[in-house]
């Protein structure tokens, strides 16, 4: 079976100490809730979780929704963007499936970003590694003001922002997440065609603000 690969980028430095990282544990428990309740996303999602501050890890390989447990999420240190992105790299060469003449590999991964700050480490290296490899739809969001929206302008052209980092917005923000893998697994399933960017994407909710 051809996996649709989702990868989430959270930033947990310390900025997002207090309510950002309580909303943002609740905004990935209700897009896991309520992706098990579609049976495209079911049968096709896989969903993978990276986590950046002083460092990039991994801590939630790609792992198919009923078997996804939520992992502990706490917030300090640095914001390590770049890590992340080279980090989210090395692991589409090692968890995707490719195609090749024999078979049909996994579909091309969603990735949803999510950052409060600007990077603290050396991203322009990450982003090279990010640009090998190759992706379906690719969303930044800049979590509150203090985001620089220029550098996730740099990673994709679909760059959204939150106006704040209150539980209210942020969980608009991953049912908005939600919404746009579900729409991605229908199609895959129905039509065989991938999503190919924000103009097949929902209509994002009142917090979710489209940077142009």
């Amino acid at each position: 079976m051809r996996k649709l690969p989702v990868y989430l980028l959270l930033d947990v430095s310390a900025s997002m100490s207090g309510e950002p990282i309580e909303a943002v544990k609740n905004g990935v428990q209700v897009l896991i809730s309520s992706l098990r309740q579609d049976p495209y996303a079911l049968e096709t999602a896989y969903l993978s979780i990276i986590t950046f501050s002083a460092s990039a890890k991994q801590i939630v390989p790609l792992t198919e929704l009923s078997m996804f447990q939520m992992p502990e999420l706490q917030a300090s240190g640095t914001t390590s963007l770049g890590g992340a992105l080279s980090l989210l790299a090395s692991k589409v060469e090692t968890e995707i499936t490719k195609t090749t003449l024999k078979q049909k590999g996994d579909w091309k991964p969603l990735v949803f970003i999510m950052t409060d700050g600007a990077p603290t480490d050396d991203w322009k290296k990450g982003l090279e590694d990010f640009k090998k490899q190759k992706f379906g739809v690719v969303v930044a969001c800049a979590a509150g003001q203090q985001a620089n929206t220029n550098v996730l302008k740099e990673i994709t052209e679909i760059v959204v922002q939150l106006d704040t980092t209150d539980i209210s917005s942020i969980k608009a923000f991953f049912k908005w997440v939600s919404a746009s893998i579900s729409i991605g697994s229908q199609k895959i399933e129905s039509t065989g065609q991938e999503i190919g960017g924000m103009s097949e994407l929902p209509p994002p909710p009142p917090e979710v603000n489209i940077v142009v």
